[in-house]
């Protein structure tokens, strides 16, 4: 019986589609130019950068805006990307920086409270604790916008996120003592802030 050998041709080899590789094989894709390979990151992580700029500026559109910019600060800084860090975590520092940034250099706007002394009616009594709910949830947007950048970026990490306090120091670039008390001088300053507030 004659032994058949076959020649394997690059074009029959078995290819991993882009989508099927892990975070690390995707940053050494794209390091090297691959766009494709890019953009399977920016689609699993663009829901969670966009979440963090978002609970920055509180507008769906400014939101898109810095993950966008986020996303493109991070395909030009790709090649100096140490995976000594998880990928998210290094996403998420630059999103974090890139709104610390759009923040400090814009103020946010923030619509006047009305009065709700016109809804005195009882049969709306749910509408009116809806906008009590309302008009606090805009108090405590309007509160951590005044906090200062590292409260404010460990309060939302924290709270928002649910990152633990060695995750919020790798995404900030210090150390887990000051995240915690970055985060407890937040929620000093919180309480006192919404303490003066009607």
């Amino acid at each position: 019986m004659a032994h058949e050998s076959t020649l394997l041709l690059p074009w029959d080899a078995a290819v991993t589609p882009l989508a099927e590789l892990d975070d690390a094989a995707l940053v050494a894709e794209a390091s090297s130019g691959n766009r494709e390979a890019f953009d399977v990151i920016v689609e699993r992580h663009r829901r969670s950068v966009y979440q963090v700029c978002y609970r920055f500026v509180h507008n769906h559109e400014d939101a898109s805006d810095l993950a966008q910019d986020a996303f493109v600060r991070a395909w030009r800084g790709m090649k100096t990307f140490k995976s000594q860090a998880a990928l998210s975590t290094w996403l998420y520092r630059i999103a974090v920086n890139v709104c610390l940034n759009r923040v400090a250099a814009k103020t946010p706007v923030t619509a006047p409270i009305e009065t709700t002394d016109h809804f005195e009616d009882v049969r709306i009594e749910g509408a009116q604790h809806a906008m009590i709910r309302e008009e606090r949830a805009v108090a405590v947007r309007r509160a951590i916008a005044n906090l200062p950048e590292k409260q404010r970026a460990t309060l939302i990490l924290r709270t928002y996120h649910d990152m633990s306090h060695q995750q919020i120091a790798d995404v900030l670039g210090s150390s887990v003592g000051a995240v915690k008390a970055n985060f407890f001088h937040a929620l000093a300053n919180l309480k006192k802030i919404l303490g003066t507030e009607p």
